[in-house]
């Protein structure tokens, strides 16, 4: 057995980053050959990369760059807040999305098989599980072209944007758009860009909604008429506490389920078509308002919608689009 010294042990810790006694039992097990305790601590990592891999993993770094016609954002998470913060890991996590950038990728997989000191991302990802003990994950890298590109990460690196304008020269207008993505989390750039899918699943959601309210609006009038107060027989379990408490007869709560029954399935065949679509297809337009980034009002002044602010900028200034990552989202 070789003798293992302490510059041997500190040596493969500098190398790897992995705990001193860690370090001492490769080497002693590989009978000092650094590369051989290398891979050793590496097919550690992948041990309990598979130990985790059902491990939940919402805490994270979530950085964003740009360079000229060109940006990047990116997610990589881990397990805990603790892990989430330290300096090591944003350095990881900055030295991830520095060399993708500098190759102009594309791709989270293309990301994965990049060269990072030496090694892949992805067995680097896995050097830093052995390191550190937490599953961690490449788990978003997302890129942005337009003909001016900017980012913002918002402090604390758990959320961050890149938008594209079809102009330079405009840094403070695209800087600020940037954190408009980041504060109002829009799904989408305008209507037009909402796919369709969302939207019809939006308006069979209002219809129904609509027609609830607009059947439970004649119940309740009913209910009134009758001199029965709604808010004592919304549901049975109401009827029958306040019946015990003496605030409804047998006879009114007789009455009401009489009245709801009734009421409710007549009002529900006979509600106008057009008058539901009429209200499905307003609050489609308030979703738009409140989930689209050029309707959404602008969060340094109220009552100007993004749209509105870009245009004022420059009449010729638009916004082409935008990527958004939030840690939990």
């Amino acid at each position: 057995m070789a003798n293992i010294t302490a510059k041997q042990v500190n040596e493969l810790r500098q190398l790897t980053g992995v705990g001193m006694m860690d370090c001492k039992k490769a080497l002693v097990e590989c009978d000092g050959d650094v590369q051989k305790a290398i891979e050793l601590l590496r097919q550690k990592g992948q041990k309990m990369a598979a130990k985790r891999a059902d491990r939940d993993a919402n805490e994270g770094c979530v950085l964003a760059k740009s360079m000229g016609n060109y940006g990047a954002i990116i997610m990589v998470s881990c397990e805990t807040d603790f892990v989430a913060t330290n300096a090591g890991f944003v350095d990881f996590t900055n030295s991830i999305i520095d060399t993708a950038m500098a190759q102009h990728l594309t791709t989270k997989e293309e990301v994965l098989k990049m060269d990072l000191n030496g090694t892949s991302v992805a067995d680097a990802i896995t050097d830093q599980i052995a390191k550190i003990g937490e599953k961690i994950e490449l788990a978003h890298f997302e890129t942005l072209e337009a003909e001016k590109v900017y980012a913002y990460v918002h402090p604390g690196n758990r959320m961050a944007s890149i938008v594209g304008m079809n102009k330079a020269g405009f840094d403070e207008v695209g800087h600020n758009v940037a954190m408009q993505v980041v504060a109002m989390r829009p799904v989408a750039l305008d209507e037009q860009s909402v796919p369709q899918n969302v939207i019809d699943t939006e308006l069979n959601v209002y219809r129904e909604k609509t027609k609830e309210e607009l059947t439970q609006k004649a119940v309740e009038a009913a209910l009134k008429k009758a001199g029965i107060n709604p808010a004592h027989v919304d549901s049975d379990d109401h009827i029958n506490s306040n019946m015990a408490k003496g605030w409804i007869t047998e006879e009114q709560a007789k009455m009401a389920r009489e009245i709801k029954e009734k009421v409710g399935a007549e009002t529900a065949a006979t509600l106008p078509e057009g008058k539901i679509e009429g209200i499905a297809k307003g609050r489609l337009n308030k979703y738009f308002q409140e989930n689209t980034l050029m309707n959404q009002e602008y969060i340094m002044e109220s009552k100007v919608s993004v749209k509105d602010f870009i245009a004022r900028t420059d009449k010729e200034l638009k916004c082409t689009g935008f990527k958004r990552l939030e840690l939990g989202a």
